[in-house]
């Protein structure tokens, strides 16, 4: 008697195999069918516990825009490489493929969110995450820090946990302060700048560097440890006044604003590319180390209104809080707050300079109001800010107070 599939019912003549148990037949096909249903569960299953919390790209943009307005191409780089760098700190390698890093490199001019993109990733992270500025830097052997400083302080935020510190993000900031002056009227060594791109090439690409576990140098008496780079993502950022277009056929307004471009300009030849960090002073293999760049728009006058009140821990929130700390109501004008904006646009100091303004502004008023213990509300307008008329105020009421 011929055997049958005991789940298709195929005959043994029309399959290539039939396995048989006891009292059940199971064919090829039948198999084949069975391991794709279990290998789309496996996927599914280890897709769903991978992408546990903020991990996938979307959510992480969705964080990234409760704090940082605007700049959307950016913070769906940063997004896409945050992503992907969890998945190659899950699966180093997959399939006997490496999945290697990809460091990104954040342009755009001063107050345009650099520094507060990489801060509010901090805010997500489960891996350490540490911040070091390129200035300090200097190359091996001279007065300043070595960049092995940057590793220590990313072993200092894992709690000294090498093996949590070696899947890692730092943020570099003020890279382009490193550029090659060879060319400029300084004599003698480039110390912070050649020097330190060289220097910074082993740990950027992925090598084992020994860090030193306290200080910022090494020396024969310092307690150092063995520090692997290969999975430790490095994001850096830099304003590179005058990097895009030729400066020579822009008016001197647009020559301040640096050349970059705004929101609504679609020209490709003003993208940035590798010859153009070349020429300004970064050496080819720096760049080759560092393949995503995204570009950042310099803030309009409306971006700097939403930055002072719709992110999450927004300026004007922060103040409204404080004066609430104190009884008073703390409002602002809509003219009060794009005169602001208009001030920090002018001076050309971006989202940075909206605090210094507003410090000034306030200072009179939180060196006054906690001492008024009458004073209800307090409504900030535009005239108040350019000076024409006194501060408007609201009191608690007199009958409210005697009942």
């Amino acid at each position: 008697m011929s055997m049958i599939c005991s789940f298709c019912g195929k005959p043994m003549k029309e399959v290539t195999k039939i396995f048989s148990a006891e009292e059940a037949h199971i064919c090829n096909e039948c198999i084949e069918t069975c391991s794709m249903v279990l290998r789309k569960d496996e996927l599914k299953l280890a897709r769903d516990e991978f992408q546990k919390g903020l991990k996938v790209p979307q959510k992480l943009k969705e964080h990234l825009d409760n704090y940082v307005i605007g700049q959307e191409e950016a913070k769906k780089v940063l997004s896409v490489a945050l992503y992907s760098h969890y998945k190659r700190i899950d699966k180093p390698v997959f399939k006997d493929v490496e999945i290697e890093k990809s460091n990104i490199m954040l342009i755009g001019p001063t107050g345009s969110g650099k520094t507060l993109l990489a801060k509010s990733l901090a805010r997500i992270m489960d891996v350490p995450f540490t911040v070091a500025d390129a200035t300090a830097l200097t190359e091996a052997g001279y007065v300043g820090e070595d960049v092995e400083s940057i590793l220590s302080r990313l072993l200092a935020a894992a709690d000294f946990d090498i093996d949590k510190a070696q899947k890692g993000i730092i943020y570099i900031d003020e890279i382009d302060k490193i550029a090659n002056k060879s060319e400029s009227s300084t004599s003698g060594r480039d110390v912070s700048g050649e020097g330190v791109q060289q220097g910074l090439l082993k740990i950027l690409e992925g090598g084992e560097v020994y860090v030193p576990l306290k200080g910022s140098r090494k020396n024969s008496t310092a307690e150092t440890v063995l520090f692997d780079t290969t999975h430790v993502l490095f994001i850096c950022g830099g304003a590179f006044v005058g990097l895009v277009g030729d400066e020579k056929t822009k008016s001197d307004k647009e020559s301040k604003k640096m050349g970059f471009l705004k929101e609504e300009t679609t020209d490709k030849s003003d993208e940035v590319e590798s010859k153009d960090l070349i020429s300004f002073g970064l050496i080819p293999e720096f760049i080759g180390r560092i393949p995503v760049v995204a570009m950042l728009n310099e803030l309009s006058i409306e971006d700097l209104v939403r930055v002072l009140k719709e992110p999450q821990n927004a300026i004007i929130k922060q103040y409204q809080a404080l004066f609430e700390l104190d009884g008073v109501e703390l409002e602002f004008s809509d003219d009060a707050l794009h005169s602001i904006a208009k001030s920090a646009e002018e001076k050309g100091v971006g989202a940075r300079g909206l605090r210094g303004i507003i410090e000034k502004i306030m200072l009179p008023l939180q060196y006054d109001l906690p001492s008024r213990e009458e004073v209800q509300k307090c409504f900030i307008t535009k005239d108040f800010i350019e000076g024409n008329e006194e501060i408007q105020l609201e009191f608690y009421k007199k009958d409210k107070e005697a009942n």
